[in-house]
């Protein structure tokens, strides 16, 4: 809360008044910080073989989701491809991994690093075209999965891993990662800003995107829930999982809308309301799993 109020109160003032600057921001913030964030979150967490299973079952829950979402009888129920996209990835980078870190002990958090790090495959790699607009195939794929943030920052992790330095470079890129974060809650706030100073935040935009809001905060973390279950993963691995499917909307979603030019507005009012939702959502699935056991 002490990152997450000021920067999208500040970022509101400046997209109030310089709207022009999220357009401005958006492509150098995803060229460049987005793999800078990922290199130092994948060194700083150490993450091993053992989070292979954590793994497998994060790509079936985000990917088939995603997959299930392409189908034409849903898009009456979600219409737009920031909604499909952000109704199943979420904000595990800024807002799972502490609550992990709070809440879990520590050896939760390469659990969450590896659902976080899928969780950023999946987004950057099928979020541009699904976006976009661009008709989705396997050589488009291939390329937005060469050309992405998160293989970049993934590439560089593994190089850095080889050497020496290791220990000491993943000290100074935890740093720029959270910069990062605190430059795209500005650009959050930004974006918001634009919103209201044009008028379009305001309650029909945002029932909208009820059936999103839903889907990323209700049903996902219990399809989560119920994979961990069938699989029979210890509690701990089963409530880092299930507390990462509950992330509210990824920011990356509001990223790759501002670098598309493509439905900006439902972006923000869907990661704007998520993150407020989920603060209260959240703990309450944290309850839930403490009765479970």
């Amino acid at each position: 809360m002490l990152e997450l109020l000021p920067c999208l109160g500040f970022g509101l003032l400046f997209g109030w008044h310089r709207p022009l600057w999220p357009v401005r921001l958006a492509p150098p913030l995803v060229r460049f910080g987005v793999p800078l964030s990922i290199a130092g979150l994948v060194l700083r967490s150490g993450v091993h073989w053992d989070v292979l299973g954590a793994a497998l079952l994060t790509l079936g829950l985000i990917g088939g989701s995603l997959l299930l979402l392409l189908w034409p009888l849903w898009r009456r129920w979600l219409p737009w491809g920031v909604t499909r996209l952000g109704a199943v990835t979420g904000n595990t980078g800024y807002f799972g991994v502490p609550v992990v870190l709070a809440l879990l002990p520590p050896a939760g958090l390469a659990f969450a690093v590896i659902y976080d790090i899928v969780g950023s495959l999946i987004t950057w790699t099928v979020g541009p075209p699904l976006i976009s607009g661009v008709r989705i195939s396997g050589r488009s794929l291939v390329a937005h999965l060469v050309r992405s943030p998160s293989v970049q920052g993934m590439t560089l992790a593994v190089l850095l891993q080889l050497t020496p330095l290791a220990p000491v470079m993943a000290s100074w890129l935890w740093w720029p990662a959270r910069v990062v974060i605190v430059l795209a809650l500005l650009l959050l706030g930004m974006r918001l800003g634009v919103m209201l100073r044009s008028g379009e935040v305001n309650a029909p935009a945002l029932e909208v995107l009820r059936p999103a809001l839903l889907a990323k905060l209700l049903l996902l973390p219990a399809v989560m829930w119920a994979l961990a279950a069938m699989t029979a993963q210890p509690a701990l691995v089963r409530d880092v999982l299930v507390l990462q499917a509950a992330a509210p909307t990824a920011i990356s979603v509001l990223l790759i809308a501002e670098a598309s030019s493509r439905d900006v507005s439902e972006a923000a009012g869907l990661v704007f309301a998520s993150t407020l939702l989920a603060l209260f959502s959240v703990p309450l699935w944290w309850l839930l799993l403490q009765a479970l056991g």
